[in-house]
């Protein structure tokens, strides 16, 4: 199968190259970037010297129509939508690492992102990719809506005590932390050195643009109207995420009990590792690789579940978990060229 990555000298974008370029069933066929359009792919990154020697393209729907069966797109929202329509009328499947087709109201995308929203008609066709819970209707789909990151790690963390009912929806409080790269890579002072180092922060409180999406991935999952409270904070490292997630339990309950509820629900898939009592999840722990680690505690003098997920930001918060939909599009092993080990230390 043949790829073209658009968006090709951001962070998501490179992860995506280190991750298809040890995919036994998929060439990258172009690397599209407009503003690097002309150079070689390894004097924007040496780190690829020798490794990817080719030039950056020019987004010619025509063209890459013809070459490649399925487009990522890892730029900016506000992007991908004025896109993918053509790429689909032609045949070709497209994975957006954007926001563009996440939120099913164009309203609520106009809200948040303030930027106009794609065609309802696209909207109706995408399917949310978070791949351990909606693998039947990836299967079907020609239009993915890669999660955001920070959903990522929080609706993992949270779903099984969803669909268990052990939680009480109303009250469900997201303490998340980032490492820069989420940013992307334009530069910017929030993410200038000086700013960041030895320095951590909140940002866009009560307007992150993650929010409307994880309650609409909660609505839908738990049947029930409801609103997060969800604060993010920028912290001084490069890759990772944590999400600390609180929700009162509705009957109590031992850890345990949580853990082996837990371990059944991911039981099938191989990225989920549940931690065993008493052990709680790092970031250095899944960093470079596609695996989400969860640690659960009830705690029975509150009466609140405290649930710990962690994620590498770049990867099974974005690149990992595009490939990994797209393994699962076209029916192949989902662990197929995201079988590398966590870097570590």
């Amino acid at each position: 199968m043949k790829a073209a990555i658009v968006g090709g000298t951001g962070y998501s974008a490179v992860e995506l190259i280190r991750l298809l370029h040890h995919h036994p069933y998929v060439e990258i066929e172009t690397i599209v970037s407009h503003s690097t359009a002309g150079q070689e792919m390894d004097t924007v990154y040496p780190h690829l010297t020798q490794i990817i020697q080719q030039p950056l393209d020019q987004l010619d729907v025509d063209q890459i129509s013809n070459k490649v069966d399925v487009v990522f797109f890892a730029t900016p929202s506000g992007v991908s939508k004025g896109y993918v329509p053509h790429f689909l009328e032609r045949g070709v499947a497209c994975i957006d690492l954007s926001g563009d087709f996440r939120l099913e109201s164009p309203i609520e995308y106009e809200q948040w992102y303030k930027k106009s929203a794609a065609e309802e008609k696209y909207l109706n066709q995408a399917v949310y990719g978070l791949s351990e819970v909606y693998q039947n209707e990836i299967k079907e789909s020609k239009l993915i809506a890669n999660p955001g990151c920070y959903p990522t790690a929080t609706l993992l963390g949270l779903l099984p005590a969803i669909q268990n009912h052990l939680i009480d929806y109303q009250s469900i409080i997201i303490d998340a932390k980032s490492g820069v790269s989420g940013a992307g890579r334009s530069q910017s002072l929030a993410t200038h050195y000086a700013e960041v180092n030895e320095n951590l922060k909140a940002y866009k409180m009560g307007a992150h643009q993650h929010i409307p999406e994880i309650e609409q991935m909660l609505k839908v999952e738990s049947g029930s109207d409801l609103q997060i409270t969800f604060t993010t904070h920028l912290v001084p490292m490069t890759r990772g995420i944590m999400a600390t997630i609180y929700a009162p339990l509705k009957a109590q309950i031992k850890t345990a009990d949580v853990i082996h509820l837990y371990k059944e629900f991911y039981e099938k898939h191989p990225f989920i590792r549940v931690r065993n009592e008493g052990e709680f999840p790092a970031t250095k722990e899944v960093y470079g690789s596609n695996y989400c680690d969860i640690g659960l505690y009830a705690d029975d003098r509150t009466g609140r579940l405290t649930v710990v997920s962690v994620i590498d930001n770049l990867v099974k918060g974005a690149a990992g978990q595009a490939i990994q939909n797209l393994n699962i599009m076209n029916g192949w092993d989902v662990q197929t060229g995201l079988t590398n080990l966590p870097i570590y230390p």
